[in-house]
């Protein structure tokens, strides 16, 4: 007669679910504290790296499937430590280096947390709607005077919320707008106000941005992700549906900016930072021509020249994360990115439209991407949080496909 205590299992699977749905809330409130970067080291670097060290205590797994993205981040890292040693003055390179590794590490982490248990990525999504919300509201009415210590949440006469920059903090809005876009078309009728009113206050907050990266971000983000649902759902009404809402949303939309422009201040910010190229873009030594000049002076650098002395040697930083990767982590990390951004791309294009349980997360993160990718053409992303999380979601959301088939491989549903 076998001696195995088969009681002991079950005595702790209880135990082991509540500490699942304990660390399942933990991730949400460090997706929510990820809303709010007004100073280094924000909330959301500390609360992370303690989580992360607490997930790896309690066996957090790195999968075969999330492996590779573990691999490229870490050559991309490589890179980065071998462009320190070209450095003369090491004050600041270390640190930025260290954000660097954290942020690579954040993305592994959500990828494997994402894999580990789908039904997080409700969590993160839903936390992320609560953050953009707040930090939206945080810029509009500082933006407007309209509460104490207005000028924390602007910069340059722009909303940039709980950000250090508008140009961050635009972009920030992005997912969650896909996300409640998602719910309007999806959901019944008598849920639409709440996300409406939710949608009103984040087009206002990127609106108020007065960046143009983030409007042409969130522009595209809209437009490609109802494509992409057209794609998905043939149904004559559901289109219709999306026609109505669009149609209505537009209106709400046009009007809320139309009462903004009311604002003499508002008109007058909106009327310059409209034009397509700047001042400062255009130019001997403006944005576009230090790009042109740093790649062919990168191709005399194979180690790059190390973070932040770009900015040393021209009037400002790179705003080109192409650039910036090869100027601070050398070619290792030049080719390592690309290749993870190619990589990325192609496996969140090959399941976009395979109907699972994480499909509207896949879609969404896939889009924002695209987005963030094209915006990096003129904004350096590399350390943008946000950033790395859509490569987790990715990434976690690839790692569950492959699961999926291989358990439909074995003949059972996982």
């Amino acid at each position: 007669m076998s001696t195995v205590d088969t009681s002991q299992p079950i005595v702790f699977r209880p135990q082991l679910a509540a500490l699942s749905l304990f660390g399942s809330w933990l991730v949400a409130l460090a997706v929510f504290l990820s809303g709010f970067v007004i100073a280094e080291p924000a909330p959301y670097e500390l609360f992370m790296v303690a989580l992360i060290g607490l997930w790896a205590l309690f066996g957090l797994k790195i999968s075969r499937y999330v492996a590779p993205l573990l691999t490229l981040l870490t050559l991309f890292m490589i890179g980065g430590i071998l462009s320190l040693t070209t450095m003369v003055d090491l004050t600041e390179g270390p640190m930025y280096m260290a954000v660097s590794g954290f942020l690579a590490l954040s993305a592994i982490f959500y990828a494997a947390i994402i894999e580990d248990r789908y039904q997080r990525l409700r969590l993160i999504f839903n936390a992320w709607v609560a953050a953009a919300v707040l930090t939206a509201l945080l810029g509009i009415l500082g933006y407007f005077g309209a509460i104490p210590g207005a000028e924390n949440f602007t910069l340059y006469d722009r909303a940039k919320g709980a950000f250090q920059d508008p140009n961050v903090f635009g972009p920030f809005l992005s997912v969650p707008a896909l996300y409640l876009i998602h719910g309007l078309l999806t959901q019944p009728i008598h849920k639409a106000p709440l996300k409406i009113a939710a949608l009103l206050v984040l087009a206002l907050g990127v609106f108020l941005s007065f960046s143009r990266a983030a409007w042409a971000l969130n522009l595209f983000c809209v437009l490609a992700f109802v494509f992409v649902m057209l794609l998905k759902e043939r149904n004559g009404l559901f289109r219709l549906r999306i026609l109505v809402i669009a149609l209505v949303g537009g209106v709400f939309v046009v009007g809320a900016l139309l009462v903004a422009l009311q604002s003499e201040q508002v008109a007058t910010l909106f009327s310059s930072r409209s034009q397509l190229v700047q001042d400062y873009d255009g130019g001997h030594l403006g944005r576009f021509d230090r790009h042109r000049i740093g790649f062919l002076m990168s191709m005399e650098k194979p180690l790059g020249i190390g973070p932040m002395v770009f900015s040393t040697i021209f009037p400002e930083d790179e705003h080109n994360v192409w650039l910036k990767s090869l100027t601070s982590y050398g070619w290792l990390g030049f080719f390592s990115y690309v290749t993870l951004i190619i990589w990325t791309l192609s496996l969140g294009f090959r399941f976009l439209l395979l109907e699972r349980p994480w499909q509207v997360y896949l879609m969404i993160a896939w889009v924002a991407l695209i987005g963030h990718v094209g915006v990096g053409n003129v904004i350096d992303t590399d350390h943008w949080r946000h950033f790395y999380m859509l490569l987790g979601i990715i990434w976690g959301c690839a790692a569950l496909e492959y699961r999926h088939r291989r358990a439909m491989r074995a003949g059972w549903q996982p």
